[in-house]
């Protein structure tokens, strides 16, 4: 299931242009906190080390292949620490033990961005995840839950970067957070493994820059 969803989501990257952060507001790419969940642990990723920018110079065609690999995802906020974690744990209202069906990430009041190129699937709210929005990525749909505002309409195309949401703490919520669920084909899956293939996109998209500097 992860081969696949990764295949799906990178299947994703490669049929998005290169107008990726014409439309993003700026590039959000900060720390990772990955104490609870993320490998590897205290990674820091720093955005002038990480520089894509082709200002003054004339790329060559696989320079600008790994540019637009490296714009075409994005993080969901300018820091990701995960507070709740995939799976089972101790439910905070109801005290027993449940499973958790997505991710928590510590947030309050921050702007959330669409990690892949996509389609607003579908924008509500209702008791349990409050104000909420579904971004589709071919098979591939997140939620973004306990939202404060919603910046997008249903139907609208996204790209990655793009701010679509402000956090809060809506619905059934016990302090400010950003909730995430995935799903692949409509069965859900770790959250951890879309940040972990960003990570890595990030990463490879660096590296190979840096080699034909």
């Amino acid at each position: 299931m992860k081969v696949i969803l990764l295949l799906s989501m990178f299947s994703v990257c490669l049929s998005a242009k290169a107008q990726f952060h014409t439309v993003a507001r700026h590039q959000p790419v900060c720390r990772i906190d990955t104490k609870k969940s993320l490998p590897p642990a205290g990674k820091v990723f720093n955005p002038n080390k990480e520089s894509v920018s082709t200002a003054g110079k004339f790329p060559s065609h696989e320079h600008s292949e790994w540019v637009r690999r490296y714009m075409s995802v994005s993080y969901p906020l300018k820091r990701i620490t995960v507070t709740s974690p995939y799976g089972y744990r101790t439910d905070p209202f109801s005290k027993k033990r449940s499973r958790h069906n997505g991710i928590d990430l510590r947030a309050k009041g921050e702007e959330a961005y669409a990690m892949l190129s996509g389609v607003v699937g579908r924008v509500g709210q209702d008791k349990r995840s409050g104000k909420f929005v579904t971004l589709r990525h071919g098979d591939c749909t997140v939620s973004y839950c306990h939202l404060s505002q919603v910046l997008v309409r249903q139907g609208a195309s996204v790209m990655p970067g793009e701010v679509i949401a402000i956090t809060g703490s809506t619905g059934r919520s016990a302090g400010p957070h950003l909730h995430l669920t995935c799903k692949y084909k409509n069965h859900c899956v770790n959250p951890d493994i879309l940040l972990q293939f960003i990570r890595e996109t990030k990463e490879e998209a660096v590296t190979q820059l840096g080699v034909l500097e």
